[in-house]
């Protein structure tokens, strides 16, 4: 079959926004080329270093690339899609070279070869993220393995914004709290909250295919009982206490549900926030302690941070 391979080149600030826009456009396989990697020592199960061509990354920003059927369909899809991106600077979203060209590829081509990016890598301390295909052995009792299926446009968890929202959930949950994971994407944080301790996670999404992912991930890791998946419109019409809540989202989203983060949480309970572009920083402060939110942490990686706010009443 054949297939039309369709690369944006755009900035980090934008990467969760255009894979969003390509996921709605039903596209079920992503790649990014991130020139960082190129500095980054990835090694395999066994320990070998596969090498990447720096050919294949841009100077500046970041390449995305996914895939979609040369049909008929193909060259509307692209301009809806193209349409799409381009509206993102309205929410004052930099986009950077913002520009799009087309491949053509075949299915045996790329099927396979995108594999080769995502290998067994621990992202902190505690967590190691292990793609369905790869066969992995925790390397001590205290590893936590999370089998993770990136599939469905949602990548292998390895983003900074995820790593550092893994990296606060290690900090503060609890055995035994509730947590609720906002934007739940693939799963990876409900999981990894899970896997913590937390007597059980409800995790939210609105898109339908977010609500797959994370059910088809959260069963992968025999955590069926212990975590909720449904699909809801952030916290809205949502009532419970939780001790955490965590959402990897755009700064411009989650300052639209601080009000119901905090009208969700016990008192002393946590929100912790990430997907946060260094310039979107204060505006998300703002807002948290508008709210009464206390700020405990806030924490860096690369060009991205993640806020830990306490309830305190």
């Amino acid at each position: 079959m054949k297939w039309s391979e369709i690369r944006i080149h755009t900035t980090h600030e934008a990467m969760e926004s255009v894979a969003n826009i390509l996921n709605e456009a039903g596209i079920t396989g992503l790649v990014i080329e991130d020139p960082l990697d190129l500095v980054k020592e990835r090694a395999t199960l066994f320990g070998e270093i596969y090498e990447l061509n720096p050919n294949d990354y841009p100077v500046e920003g970041i390449y995305i690339k996914a895939y979609l059927p040369a049909d008929r369909f193909l060259t509307n899809k692209c301009k809806e899609i193209k349409l799409a991106i381009n509206e993102l600077e309205a929410y004052g979203i930099d986009l950077g070279v913002n520009k799009m060209v087309q491949n053509d590829v075949y299915e045996e081509d790329w099927e396979t070869a995108w594999k080769k990016y995502y290998k067994p890598t621990s992202i902190t301390k505690q967590f190691t993220i292990v793609p369905t295909w790869e066969q992995y052995q925790p390397t001590s009792q205290t590893e936590k393995v999370i089998e993770l299926d990136p599939g469905m446009a949602f990548g292998t968890g390895t983003h900074p914004t995820t790593v550092l929202s893994i990296e606060a959930l290690e900090n503060h949950v609890k055995n035994h709290d509730l947590v609720i994971d906002v934007g739940c994407g693939s799963g990876v944080l409900s999981i990894a909250a899970s896997l913590l301790g937390a007597d059980h996670v409800y995790a939210y999404d609105l898109d339908n295919i977010a609500i797959k992912s994370t059910t088809s991930n959260v069963g992968l890791n025999g955590l069926t009982d212990k975590i909720t998946v449904k699909q809801n419109d952030l916290l809205q019409q949502i009532q419970t206490s939780a001790d955490v809540i965590v959402s990897n989202i755009l700064a411009e989203i989650i300052i639209k549900f601080v009000q119901d983060a905090w009208n969700n949480l016990k008192d002393n309970g946590l929100f912790i926030t990430s997907g946060i572009i260094l310039k979107k920083k204060q505006l998300v402060i703002d807002e948290l302690q508008k709210i009464g939110f206390k700020i405990l942490e806030i924490n860096h990686h690369d060009e991205w941070i993640s806020i830990v706010a306490q309830k305190v009443v």
